[in-house]
């Protein structure tokens, strides 16, 4: 499908946009804002001071979130690496632009994220994870591949933390940056908002850190801080570990032993980035750029470290697929923590209402820049989706289900292709120890969550076989 086709198309927009599409207002100033959206890789929400059982230090991003609005319902729809990005960038769900895992490209069908910040008179750059194209870590020419973003330096072979190729973004040519990957990207970042002190046009920069995705090999500084063996594990930890849920070249994490030195790992590298997103934030006030500025910090997806005896993502579960999403914005909600549901797909749509711009009509997510900025009018989603593909012809490194599912306010409910497969209550049991998927007393919210699985299905083009699906209870473990 090419995008003139893909925009002809009626049913591009899901129910999870069913509310009218907003954009924010101009800023008071007249003036538009700066923007600097920085994301991490693999970052669960439950990792982050305050939160329990966490461990891991943070402490710039625990001042960014005391001080700012913190979105504590923030869901990845999808939580795998590319299908993010693609739902990123496109601000299309995955069944949409045909980004349905790691090995799939995204296709210029619809006007980037760039494109549309690029056209409302921004000077757009990215630096960092790109993970976009096809063949990870090859160059992408100028072009409709960079979907709106002028200033390109990605990255290859990102899960090289150390000294890590980019790329000269006029020639293609291969450079070796040494040095530890995420501040080596942040240099590039630092450089980018230094140039742009005195330009007559805003900016909008994204940083994409591969850290505290694998390998957990932060400085050895970072690392050392925690004692492994006194780490604690969460209380839905299940061990040992099976090995096809294990993304390789991790070992079996047989023991808690070795679970606990990729706990020391995934904290140290939290740290490390904690200490670049830091010099962000000093970027900004050194250029005396810090009070018109909007900035974010989130992540893709989270991490499982064990839970439900899983490790890495692309299950339904908290550890999996909720996320930090932190705003600091000149005029919007300060020290202040949300409940209310939101979703990548939402982020699009979002930033633009955030910055005063027009949301594109194919985004199907919503712009919640209202309620982010404190005004009235605002009503929430119900409910947000989840999905994940898994089979012969998408194959990724980890055993995981292909499974279609709601996280509301107050449950998660999946059903995968052999069956209806679980259903938690997220208020009473907030570990999600105790599957309720064949509790008779839920039948009706069951009930309700597969009729509205069936209208996004319908609504977005999605293919999953709810018909053969939903006569039967899964088999696949449920916690």
């Amino acid at each position: 499908m090419n995008r003139r086709e893909f925009l002809k198309q009626s049913a591009a927009t899901s129910i999870a946009a069913a509310a009218l599409q907003t954009a924010g207002a101009e800023p008071a100033t007249g003036k538009k804002l700066n923007v600097l959206y920085v994301f991490s890789d693999q970052h669960r929400a439950q990792s982050l001071p305050g939160e329990p059982f966490n461990q891991a230090e943070a402490p710039s991003l625990d001042r960014f979130r005391r001080q700012n609005l913190s979105m504590d319902s923030c869901i990845s729809n999808y939580p795998l690496c590319v299908p993010h990005r693609g739902i990123l960038i496109s601000g299309l769900y995955p069944n949409q632009s045909h980004v349905v895992g790691n090995e799939n490209s995204l296709e210029p069908i619809v006007p980037g994220l760039g494109e549309t910040f690029q056209k409302a008179g921004y000077h757009t750059g990215y630096v960092g994870k790109w993970h976009l194209f096809h063949g990870e870590g090859q160059f992408v020419p100028k072009g409709p591949y960079r979907f709106g973003f002028e200033d390109w330096h990605a990255w290859a072979n990102t899960n090289k933390h150390y000294d890590g190729i980019t790329f000269d973004q006029e020639t293609g040519e291969r450079q070796i940056m040494p040095g530890y990957q995420p501040t080596r990207m942040t240099d590039q970042a630092v450089d980018f908002i230094n140039g742009q002190k005195n330009a007559a046009k805003p900016w909008f920069l994204v940083v994409s850190w591969n850290p505290p995705h694998p390998p957990y090999d932060p400085p050895a500084e970072e690392r050392d801080r925690y004692d492994a063996a006194a780490l604690k594990l969460r209380p839905n930890v299940r061990m040992p570990i099976p090995a096809d849920k294990i993304v390789n070249p991790w070992p079996a994490l047989k023991s808690l032993e070795t679970l606990h030195q990729a706990e020391q790992g995934y904290y140290g590298a939290i740290t490390a980035i904690d200490k670049e997103f830091a010099r962000l934030l000093k970027a900004l006030e050194d250029n005396g750029m810090a009070d018109n500025t909007m900035v974010i910090y989130t992540s893709d997806h989270g991490e499982m470290m064990g839970s439900h005896g899983h490790m890495a993502k692309q299950m339904p579960h908290e550890e999996s697929c909720r996320v930090p999403f932190f705003l600091r914005h000149p005029e919007g909600r300060q020290q202040h923590a949300s409940d209310t549901l939101f979703a990548s797909v939402d982020i699009y749509p979002t930033l633009c209402g955030l910055a005063g711009i027009p949301v594109p009509k194919h985004c199907s997510g919503r712009d919640v820049s209202t309620h982010m900025l404190g005004k009235r009018g605002f009503q929430e989603s119900e409910m947000v989706f989840l999905m994940n593909n898994q089979g012969p012809a998408n194959r990724q490194e980890i055993d995981t289900p292909t499974y279609r599912g709601i996280r509301t306010k107050t449950h998660t409910y999946a059903v995968q292709l052999d069956g209806r497969w679980v259903l938690y209550d997220n208020v009473a049991d907030p570990y999600q120890m105790k599957n309720l998927v064949q509790d008779p007393a839920n039948k009706d919210m069951i009930a309700k969550f597969d009729a509205a699985l069936i209208a996004w299905s319908k609504e977005t083009g999605d293919d999953f076989p709810y018909e053969s699906a939903l006569k039967s209870y899964s088999s696949y473990p449920g916690n």
